[in-house]
């Protein structure tokens, strides 16, 4: 997907200034012009679905866009690094993005 055939594509945010919520309810409600308060409930649903997914385990894949999946971290032995100590670092689960290829492409 170009960029000239979406109306919903944003400008890539500067490493130093991240697109944020507000922003990406901005673009959201500008897009399809809509209201900054309908924006803010879609963008928050979405978020919402896509943790509940994860919370049960599932993947959450969009087209041409990536997939959301839990990544499991087992337990492990690590250093503090000022001191070399061991310690013992719990097993954790992670959220984890792969993007589409036309996403990579796109980039």
């Amino acid at each position: 997907m170009d960029r000239a055939s979406s109306s919903a594509t944003l400008a890539p945010p500067l490493k130093d200034n991240p697109l944020n919520t507000t922003e990406l309810v901005d673009a959201v409600a500008e897009a399809n012009d809509i209201s900054k308060a309908k924006a803010k409930e879609v963008v928050n649903s979405i978020l919402a679905a896509i943790v509940d997914a994860a919370k049960r385990g599932e993947e959450v894949a969009i087209a041409g866009f990536g997939r959301f999946s839990v990544k499991e971290r087992p337990a492990r032995e690590g250093r503090n690094p000022r001191t070399g100590e061991a310690l013992n670092i719990p097993a954790s689960k992670a959220l984890s993005f792969k993007m589409s290829k036309s996403v990579g492409e796109a980039l």
